[in-house]
């Protein structure tokens, strides 16, 4: 099934969006940095949930976990977390709009850095489906003056862009290490990435920001709603990076735009502009190139 990347990712753009729905529900009870810690420390126990089905129903025994592993699961560990970070620092500044755009910039990213350290392949027609799904984020999110929230902002999203860049590649490249059953491998590497991040953040906390462990607690019903859904959402992130390039994933995962659209128009009521008429063209253009170019077998 060639395809079945695709579908992977599909879903796993439309959980995301509902997760950052809930999010965005618990960020007046919790702040920014309570509401995006919700996806990491309420994902976990799904993720072991989601390991344990995988085992009972394949009967299949743990991978072996080599080195390899190890840093991969570190380097995607703690670049997301770290562009997490460095998101929230920025949109703090009310730049959200140029902090979004540049974090857009990350496909392009995925792709360079996943030609360096895994060797994935990048054709002209992949280049082509990036920058043209690019272009259509940019003029679907982007209005004429929005871009000039200084510098600081600016470098800031790219930095993001760059750490969730480097965590694609990482999660990729611990799939591709354990060399079993991609389902397997993409839902040991989930539970492995969520652990590491669970017990650092826990101990960040407990350590400096006892207040919003505490707000977190009191708000776990549905901190653990928005956890499931982001949890699943990672789950078919991880079963695409084990069929597909990282940098074809991240181009596709894109269509998440068109998501936030359809729920514009159709649950919101709001017009289509021609500028974002033209700007989902664009994107789907590109979605199909992606698709179409991708490497198969």
């Amino acid at each position: 099934m060639p395809f079945l990347w695709v579908a992977f990712t599909l879903l796993g753009s439309a959980g995301q969006t509902a997760r950052n729905a809930m999010q965005r529900g618990l960020t007046p009870q919790l702040g920014a940095l309570g509401a995006a810690l919700v996806r990491f420390l309420f994902g976990f126990p799904f993720a072991l949930v989601f390991l344990g089905v995988v085992l009972a129903v394949t009967g299949a025994p743990l991978p072996t976990f080599g080195r390899a592993f190890a840093l991969w699961t570190l380097m995607g560990a703690l670049t997301q977390i770290g562009g997490t970070a460095l998101m929230l620092q920025a949109m703090e500044q009310r730049s959200f709009v140029v902090v979004t755009a540049y974090l857009k910039t990350e496909p392009v990213l995925v792709a360079l850095m996943g030609l360096a350290l895994l060797h994935d392949p990048l054709t002209p027609a992949m280049a082509l489906a990036i920058t043209l799904a690019m272009m259509g984020v940019a003029t679907i999110s982007v209005k004429p003056g929005t871009l000039t929230g200084g510098v600081r902002p600016a470098l800031q999203g790219l930095a993001a862009a760059g750490l969730f860049a480097a965590s694609a590649i990482g999660y990729r490249g611990a799939i591709l290490s354990l060399h079993s059953g991609f389902v397997l491998a993409s839902t040991v590497s989930l539970a492995a990435g969520l652990t590491l991040q669970t017990v650092l953040l826990l101990a960040w906390l407990l350590l400096f920001d006892r207040g919003i462990l505490a707000a977190l607690l009191r708000l776990w019903r549905p901190s653990l709603a928005a956890g499931f859904t982001g949890a699943a959402a990672s789950q078919f992130w991880f079963l695409a990076f084990a069929l597909a390039t990282a940098a074809s994933v991240r181009t596709l995962a894109l269509v998440e735009v068109l998501f936030a659209q359809g729920v514009t128009r159709f649950v919101f009521k709001q017009r289509t502009t021609a500028r974002e008429a033209l700007g989902i063209a664009l994107l789907l253009v590109g979605a199909v190139l992606i698709v179409w170019a991708h490497p198969r077998g």
